[in-house]
């Protein structure tokens, strides 16, 4: 059976869904109660979006309600993985908080847990029992929308991962990308496309996370620079913390899932819902 602990976000279609009620305290602590019986159930798959520490409080809760039902198999899937971008201490004073969610979800000692597009290898390797999924069939879908257009990976962490997606789409020319960030403040700067002149055509950027957009608006316009064609977006996990109004003078369209959130119907984003075709 299925326990979808975020009602906008239900990518799996059999098994049947778990009945519960939830509410937060007025001291601010999450609660929930199962309402279906599941004594005489042997497997559940939990699905669940964390954006909170209180979302996050909701699972480990899910997770202890369902185990004293007697059920002996419990999976996860948790497409964003929180704080994945926390993969190391960069400065003295912080925490690495990757691993603080993932000992969190190793405790639970889940039979699976799956995870969508990392951000790195870190959480990968934190997590107990864990099912990585690529972005291979999210980057195919968007292409069977846009037809043949050039790969761009915006920087030296997405390498690895974009020549994998080349390669699994047949070999698709990938244009390599590198920016600078300043680690105390974030602050973003020398934007550089590795291309002579892109000769107008057609490219897509392809990335994990897009949050405020910063990357993508500084390496949208050295491309135009390089003359490039129409620009895309392509996305596995959008927070867009700033919007999309910013983002969408410099791209055509942006393409995401619903790893992170639903979001309103937008003229130039197209939203993939994450279903059990992507994970």
């Amino acid at each position: 059976m299925n326990l979808n602990l975020d009602p906008d976000f239900t990518p799996f279609q059999t098994g049947g869904d778990i009945d519960f009620l939830s509410f937060i305290f007025s001291g601010g602590e999450p609660h929930i109660k199962i309402v279906s019986d599941l004594s005489s159930v042997e497997k559940v798959r939990i699905s669940h979006r964390i954006r909170s520490f209180n979302d996050m409080g909701l699972l480990l809760l899910a997770v202890d309600s369902i185990k004293r039902f007697g059920v002996k198999k419990i999976e996860l899937t948790i497409p964003y993985f929180p704080a994945a971008r926390q993969d190391r201490v960069m400065v003295p004073g912080e925490s690495l908080s990757v691993k603080v969610y993932a000992d969190l979800i190793n405790s639970l000692n889940l039979d699976k847990v799956t995870i969508y597009d990392s951000h790195s290898e870190v959480a990968i390797a934190l997590l107990n029992n864990c099912n990585a999924v690529s972005n291979h069939r999210f980057i195919e879908k968007v292409l069977n929308k846009t037809g043949k257009l050039l790969l761009i990976s915006p920087d030296g962490g997405a390498l690895k991962k974009i020549y994998k997606v080349s390669a699994y789409l047949g070999g698709v020319e990938v244009v390599e990308c590198s920016k600078s960030r300043d680690v105390k403040t974030g602050k973003l700067s020398g934007f550089k496309a590795y291309t002579d002149d892109l000769n107008g055509q057609d490219c897509i950027i392809v990335d994990d996370i897009c949050d405020a957009g910063g990357t993508f608006m500084g390496l949208a316009t050295e491309l135009k620079k390089k003359n490039a064609g129409k620009l895309y977006l392509a996305v596995s996990h959008g927070i867009f913390s700033k919007g999309l109004d910013n983002l969408t003078q410099y791209f055509d369209t942006i393409f995401t899932t619903d790893s992170f959130n639903t979001l309103e119907s937008h003229p130039q984003l197209v939203q993939f819902k994450l279903g059990e075709d992507l994970i």
